[in-house]
């Protein structure tokens, strides 16, 4: 059984027909929304239709739990009101995401598929498959061999159930549940490309990591490492500071080692080397696999999130982890920069990764 799969993955309609949906990234601190449009169905850019934040009380969300539903409800309906929009494709937390490969035989029939990963989850996830809901992707066909690779992401239906019952008390629709980071693949990875990035959602509470090769998300996991820890000891010697001033001093001394700013340098800097060793773990897990080694070398390290924004942050990890490491273009497969200037600024861009990606879900 699945929740998972949205409604136009069953039944594909014309993009002529298909439901104008906001794209929703919900965290514990806030709800990000955006809903792109095309002024006519064959242009290749879209526009952006609206977008916007809304604040979740303190207490409603927990690393990706639903405490109160109602409240997350009213949020929802708030963005429902501003958006004028029943239809939405909402995230869901890595933290709370189950992620494995498999294989099964090439002739296998499609119908036959859902069945058969139905047997291997409980050899996989610690949930049975009556507590669970899970989708799947095709990784790989490779025409020399007579096996597919399937990824298979698993949630316990308690989870999903959450969030779902929130979006009916807010009269919403939900046209898919998708993992965070396979909606920010689709947001900054070009359709044309092809190969192994890592992708690093650094957010106030907490850092998303997903790993995605040829287009599929195979591996996922949650650093606790954060934006506002980052904030809470630079209070220990900037003193009782606004979070804004806060932000302004990350994003325009960051990892500078001025005289100005050398305390909070080595604060950062202590942060950067962190995160650095965190992703080093998990990239020597990928390389380790020894499946395809050399089409699933890891190409790049794209960062993205509210906290991306930290100055020298992709300098510092490109140097310790020794691969290329850039800011992610959240733009990449919505507008061409050249002959469009977004609404949302590039640094707050990057907040937005998520959405995004959920947004342009429903013209793929």
């Amino acid at each position: 059984m699945t929740v998972l799969s949205s409604i136009d993955k069953l039944f594909p309609p014309p993009e002529t027909m298909s439901f104008p949906s906001v794209g929703v990234d919900i965290s514990d601190t806030s709800l990000k929304y955006i809903q792109l449009k095309r002024k006519y169905t064959r242009d290749e850019d879209f526009r952006i239709e609206h977008w916007g934040e809304i604040k979740i009380p303190e207490g409603v969300m927990e690393r990706g739990r639903v405490h109160d539903i109602a409240k997350l409800g009213a949020a929802l309906s708030e963005m429902r009101e501003k958006t004028d929009s029943q239809y939405a494709r909402i995230s869901l937390p890595e933290e709370r995401a189950y992620i494995f490969e498999t294989t099964i035989s090439a002739d296998t029939p499609k119908k036959e598929i859902r069945g058969l990963l139905e047997f291997r989850l409980e050899e996989n996830v610690p949930l049975s498959p009556r507590d669970a809901y899970f989708d799947y992707s095709i990784a790989r066909k490779d025409p020399d061999s007579n096996e597919l690779r399937i990824v298979v992401s698993v949630y316990a239906q308690e989870t999903i159930d959450s969030y779902y019952e929130a979006c009916k008390q807010a009269d919403i629709t939900p046209l898919a549940f998708e993992i965070e980071a396979q909606a920010v693949a689709r947001s900054v990875i070009s359709k044309s490309k092809t190969g192994t990035y890592v992708i690093v959602d650094f957010g106030k509470t907490r850092m998303g990591v997903g790993i995605v090769y040829n287009g599929a998300l195979m591996y996922t996991s949650t650093i606790e490492l954060s934006g506002s820890q980052m904030s809470a000891d630079m209070r220990g010697v900037l003193g009782d500071v606004a979070e804004s001033e806060l932000t302004k001093i990350k994003n325009t001394k960051g990892l500078m080692h001025t005289k100005e700013n050398e305390e909070i340098a080595k604060i950062l800097e202590k942060y950067a080397k962190a995160i650095a060793d965190e992703l080093s773990i998990r990239m020597h897990y990928w390389d380790s696999r020894g499946i395809d080694p050399e089409s699933r070398k890891i190409k790049k390290l794209l960062i993205c999130g509210g906290s991306s924004n930290l100055l020298g942050l992709p300098e510092f990890l490109n140097k310790e982890l020794k691969v290329p490491v850039e800011r992610a273009k959240v733009w990449t497969n919505v507008l061409d920069l050249e002959e469009h200037i977004p609404q949302i600024t590039r640094r707050y861009s990057y907040g937005y990764a998520t959405a995004v990606g959920l947004a342009l879900k429903g013209f793929t």
